[in-house]
């Protein structure tokens, strides 16, 4: 037992000995836990019956042998019956007389644990004095001193009672702090409006839950608590909370852009319970994942007839080619020119079908958009028509973000050359770029041409649908959408005053890293921690390290000095790299994952959401570069 524990007890003990009162404390065993010097003077108890976990059935027979109770025709029958009284112990105050002919109260509380604590006071002087006064008071009417005496009983039972209130008060108080601080730690907002939609309870995390609302928000109504746009889109399902039918469903903040989860509960006293989580990131997830589950089915259904049909398409250019060898008329000669053209045309569309199909994973690394946006405007515009000006508004904040760049440097490319066939001879093409909300990058690109019909807003981003007849694959738009999938982003078409309007938007992921300083290194494998502690040394980070997540989390919770995380994906144990940076990356500690899994590893996809990833090997400069916000090769 440790020393401090030791002494805190003996101090305790002797405290409870200084008690004028006998105290004892029984447990839901019927065990005694603890009890004063007082408890064994009062009923001559021996030793063997004042020790903890001496049993309370015991002490009652104990006391019936020594006469306590007087004369018991069948003891074992009275034992049995205290016992039942106090497994099914109330609190009581009661006043008895001893066979020795002295009074005592006995006042007992329950405990919250179970078992129960009882005081035993001895208040024969009390009594005596009590039968003087009525011995020499004979000119006080026997009303007024039976009063005198309710009134001493009934006073001393209001203090017991007070007692044992306070106990209750206290026990409470301490639920109630320990419940808020329990609920205010979830990354959730918990709340309860009365009948008329006003807070009672809050566990204050409706701000970090949707950015931009009141931090104390107990005493205001919903409405004006959330805001117009997000109350309605919430008041059917509150409407129907009321009328006692629970729901749960998502819905967008406009305001922050954030994607939220909310669940209301009735409650049968009046008014609803609220539930509200930011599942901005698991969504963004989830569309990715679909996307490359659809993409892998596309791939499985169209690679093989892709195959047959080049196949076809070779034998039909290789025929075509040696009829023109042959002597046949003028006009034959045109048709197998259009016969060759046509199968070109579908050798085009097959390596297009292949674009969409492809395993190519989205790989976020550290870039800068608005070099990636000039680098996008030197390319595109040689390709544009004279009189079609491309002008690009870029308000990206001046830091490096996680975006593939190859993949969002096509997918504009394609919007831009979409946008130019619109405009004709002559128009303007604009790209505008800015955050939302810090949780998307928006990137727009809007022309002067006729805009999208009514049905092209429908189906342009659905494969092969095309509004431009022979000359269009019906491709280019689903490409940029099945990008953007993959992000975990989405795309939006819509029309202008002055033409068509394509938005697409990406999760944003920022790259910001420290450069020395304390780094954890999360490694389990003991050779590769240490090629990996050399690489962190050598670039003036002094290194800590563990080998699975909790003990990763225990030491990033200890020690607020880290300022970088290198983990690998899988670790020992269940949880892996990713589900530490799930849970320490609300810190703002900023993490780097790394793994030997493929490109196509649902694991590695999963990895590349949440963070900068690695794949090894790889060497210090490639680390290096990662972490000063370059590209890591």
């Amino acid at each position: 037992m440790p020393k401090n524990q030791t002494r805190t007890e003996e101090m305790t003990q002797a405290g409870l000995n200084l008690i004028a009162q006998a105290l004892s404390i029984y447990d839901a065993d019927l065990r005694l836990v603890q009890c004063n010097k007082r408890f064994q003077e009062m009923f001559a108890l021996p030793s063997e019956l004042v020790v903890p976990g001496a049993r309370f059935d015991d002490t009652i027979r104990h006391l019936v042998d020594h006469g306590e109770y007087g004369p018991v025709s069948d003891v074992e029958e009275f034992v049995q019956a205290r016992v039942r009284q106090a497994s099914a112990f109330e609190p009581h105050y009661m006043e008895r007389t001893r066979a020795n002919g002295r009074t005592i109260s006995v006042e007992g509380s329950p405990l919250p644990q179970g078992g129960w604590v009882t005081v035993y006071t001895d208040i024969t002087r009390a009594k005596r004095s009590e039968q003087l006064l009525r011995a020499r008071s004979e000119e006080l009417s026997d009303q007024l001193l039976n009063h005198a005496e309710e009134l001493s009983a009934t006073n001393r039972e209001l203090a017991a009672t007070i007692t044992a209130l306070e106990e209750t008060k206290r026990q409470l108080t301490e639920m109630e702090a320990r419940t808020r601080l329990t609920t205010e730690m979830m990354p959730a907002h918990i709340a309860h409006v009365d009948d008329e939609g006003v807070y009672t309870f809050s566990n204050r995390r409706l701000n970090s839950v949707m950015p931009g609302r009141p931090l104390d928000i107990v005493g205001l109504g919903i409405a004006e608590a959330l805001g117009p746009s997000a109350y309605n889109r919430i008041e059917p399902h509150l409407k129907a909370a009321y009328g006692g039918k629970p729901s749960v469903f998502e819905f967008t903040d406009t305001d922050s852009s954030r994607r939220i989860r909310t669940a209301f509960t009735p409650d049968l006293l009046g008014g609803v319970y609220i539930l509200s989580m930011d599942i901005t990131e698991e969504t963004q997830a989830r569309v990715a994942l679909q996307q490359t589950r659809r993409r892998a089915l596309a791939a499985q259904m169209t690679n093989g007839i892709a195959h047959d049909f080049s196949n076809l398409l070779t034998i039909i250019l290789g025929m075509q080619g040696k009829l023109r060898q042959m002597a046949i008329p003028e006009e034959a000669l045109t048709l197998i020119d259009a016969t060759i053209g046509a199968a070109r045309r579908g050798g085009r569309l097959l390596n297009r079908i292949g674009d969409i199909t492809d395993n190519r994973a989205y790989r976020p690394q550290p870039t800068d958009v608005t070099a990636l946006l000039m680098d996008l405007k030197t390319l595109a515009t040689p390709t544009l028509p004279r009189s079609v000006g491309l002008t690009i508004l870029d308000h990206m904040p001046t830091e490096l973000f996680l975006v593939d760049a190859g993949m969002v440097h096509d997918g504009l490319l394609n919007l831009i050359l979409n946008a130019r066939d619109a405009c004709g001879t002559s128009g303007q093409i604009t790209i505008t770029a800015h955050t939302v909300a810090d949780t998307w990058i928006e990137i727009g690109v809007t022309d002067t041409g006729p805009g999208f019909s009514e049905v092209a807003l429908e189906k342009a981003l659905n494969p092969f649908f095309t509004t431009k007849g022979g000359e269009g694959s019906g491709l280019g738009l689903p490409m940029v959408y099945n990008m953007a999938r993959l992000a975990g982003g989405n795309i939006r078409l819509s029309n202008t005053p002055s033409g068509a309007s394509v938005t697409l938007r990406l999760p944003l992921r920022r790259t910001v890293m420290p450069t020395g300083g304390l780094a954890l290194l999360v490694e389990d494998n003991d050779t590769l921690r240490a090629t990996f502690r050399d690489m962190l040394m050598g670039m003036d980070y002094s290194v800590i390290e563990a080998t699975t997540v909790d003990e990763a989390v225990a030491l990033s919770a200890d020690l607020p000095d880290i300022c970088l995380c290198l983990s690998d994906v899988k670790l020992a144990g269940s949880a892996t790299g990713i589900d530490l940076v799930e849970r320490i990356g609300a810190s703002g500690l900023p993490c780097i994952l790394m793994t030997s899994l493929p490109p196509e590893d649902p694991l590695f996809e999963h990895a590349a959401r949440v963070a900068p990833v690695l794949r090894k090997p790889f060497s210090a400069r490639e680390l290096t570069t990662l972490i000063h916000g370059g590209q890591a090769a």
